[in-house]
Parts: structure tokens; C-alpha cells; sequence
């Protein structure tokens, strides 16, 4: 599943197509995606993109009428395309805009989705959603009040969208494997220090993925169609039985919350 830096990255790739232009038709082709494609989308024909923003891995274009809610699913993704550019298999849902230019959403699997947000409200989506990992919200200070008394495993403490949106499991490795946390230590046994190491951590390697272009994950590319370059940079992610790159001896995968983890014994405590 494409995770934030993924998402990030669409947002920057199609915020100068679309921001400021003026809709002048949303074709929705399947209505079956995650959830139906409310009609309501079609609120935005005749409508000025104000901006694109993200929140957690869900972009919002937001319009004087509302926000049509973008998510990528597992394989979805965005593309600007000509609005004379014949359609792909599995393009869902398209915007045309006034500069001649279309968003499309394509997505082979069809666990994306398209939604819509009343003005000045916040959708049930987002109710519950954690402070974003790249703001002054998100601290060391935050992960420690949060994590008192917890037994479930730091690994899976930083990936809950209560606490933190969008560390996704390849980014939950990388800084687990970076500030020497072993994932599967119970949260709640964390000291401030270790989460003081730990916050500014994430937010680098969030950073520098978005900064690259994202990961490559299969079915994913970017709004222009190449593909991410932050892959060949992982530590520990998809490595497992190589040499880690600071200590040599062989990291080791585990399952936590059923995904993939792979740390290093001798530099994760």
C-alpha cells in the first residue's frame, strides 16, 4: 500500500495541474470503489481548485463547495493526463479542468477511494486520526504520555493512526532500525530519551523519502508515471538474512500485527 511519503508526492505532483483551475466536468466511470462514489462529487463542477492538501494518506481537493477526498487504496494512483488522452482500464474517476488537463484515478484493485466533504466539516474519516508526523504536533513528548502503560510493541504503537498518521511499515522499520529500538519492546517500557531519538528520527525519514520521490512499491508510480527511488536506500526493510549495515551480523524478520519486521539482534535493544 502506497504509504505517506507515496501520498505526499501525488499531492506535489498534481498540485500545479490543478490548483486555482476551474472544473468543468467529474466523470465517474465505476462507482464501485472502496465505498460508492457519491454523487455529491459532482458538487465541484464549475468550482475553482483552492488547494490540495493532505491528511494522513488521503488528499483533499478543496473547493468553495466542498472537498472531494481522494484515497489511493492499494494500488491506485493519480494521473494528469490530456483530456483527449484515451482512457486506461481500471480509470475510475476523472476531473477535467479548464487548462484542457484531467485528474484521473486508476486503480486495478478498487480499494481506493472517492468522497465527498461538506465545507467547514471534517469527515468521519478523520475523527480519530493522530497529529501528522512532519508538524510541531508530533513530538517526543506526545509518544511518551501516549505510550504509559502500554504492552503492545513500539513497532505497532508508532504505525496506529491514534497516535501518529501514516508511519507505515517500511518507515516503522527504517526508524526503529536508525534510533537502535528493538520493535519489539513494549512501548510503554520507552523512556522520554529513547522517544526524544526516536520522534526527530521519523520525521527525517518521512522526509527524505518524500525528498526522493517515494518508495517503489509494486503498482505504485508517481503522477507522472515514474516510478519512486527511495528503495535502494532501506536499512532493514526486505532485508532479511543480509548483513546489517552498521554492526554486519545477519537482521532477522519477525511477524508483528502481521507484517513483516526486520530488525538487527545486536544494535536493536
Amino acid at each position: 500500500m502506497p504509504e505517506l511519503p507515496e501520498v505526499e508526492v501525488s499531492k506535489l505532483g498534481i498540485q500545479p495541474h490543478i490548483e486555482q483551475q476551474t472544473v468543468t466536468h467529474v466523470l465517474i466511470h465505476n462507482a464501485s470503489l472502496r465505498w460508492p462514489v457519491p454523487d455529491e462529487v459532482r458538487s465541484i463542477e464549475g468550482q475553482v481548485i483552492r488547494a490540495v492538501r493532505r491528511r494522513a494518506k488521503y488528499l483533499l481537493l478543496d473547493t468553495d463547495v466542498g472537498s472531494v477526498i481522494l484515497h489511493l487504496g492499494m494500488s491506485g494512483h493519480l494521473r494528469i493526463v490530456p483530456h483527449s488522452e484515451a482512457l486506461k482500464k481500471h480509470d475510475h474517476v476523472e476531473i477535467h479542468f479548464g487548462n484542457g488537463k484531467a485528474l484521473r484515478l486508476n486503480d486495478a484493485r478498487r480499494f481506493g477511494a472517492c468522497l465527498w466533504q461538506e465545507p467547514q466539516h471534517s469527515h468521519a474519516l478523520f475523527a480519530k486520526l493522530g497529529p501528522e508526523p512532519l508538524t510541531d504536533a508530533f513530538n517526543a513528548q506526545w509518544l511518551f504520555e501516549r505510550s504509559r502503560n502500554k504492552k503492545i510493541p513500539v513497532k505497532q504503537f508508532i504505525m496506529d493512526n491514534h497516535v501518529v498518521v501514516g508511519v507505515g511499515n517500511i518507515y516503522a522499520n527504517e526508524s526503529l532500525f536508525k534510533a537502535g529500538i528493538h520493535p519489539k519492546k513494549a512501548a510503554g517500557k520507552v523512556s522520554l530519551q529513547r522517544y526524544q531519538a526516536l520522534a526527530p528520527i521519523i520525521k527525517q525519514t518521512l522526509s527524505a523519502a518524500i525528498t526522493q520521490g517515494g518508495t517503489t512499491l509494486k503498482d505504485f508510480a508517481q503522477s507522472d508515471g515514474k516510478p519512486g527511488y527511495f528503495a535502494q536506500q532501506l536499512l532493514v526493510y526486505g532485508r532479511k538474512g543480509k548483513p546489517c549495515v552498521q554492526c554486519q551480523s545477519l537482521l532477522q524478520e519477525i511477524r508483528l500485527g502481521q507484517r513483516s519486521t526486520v530488525y538487527c539482534a545486536q544494535c536493536q535493544k
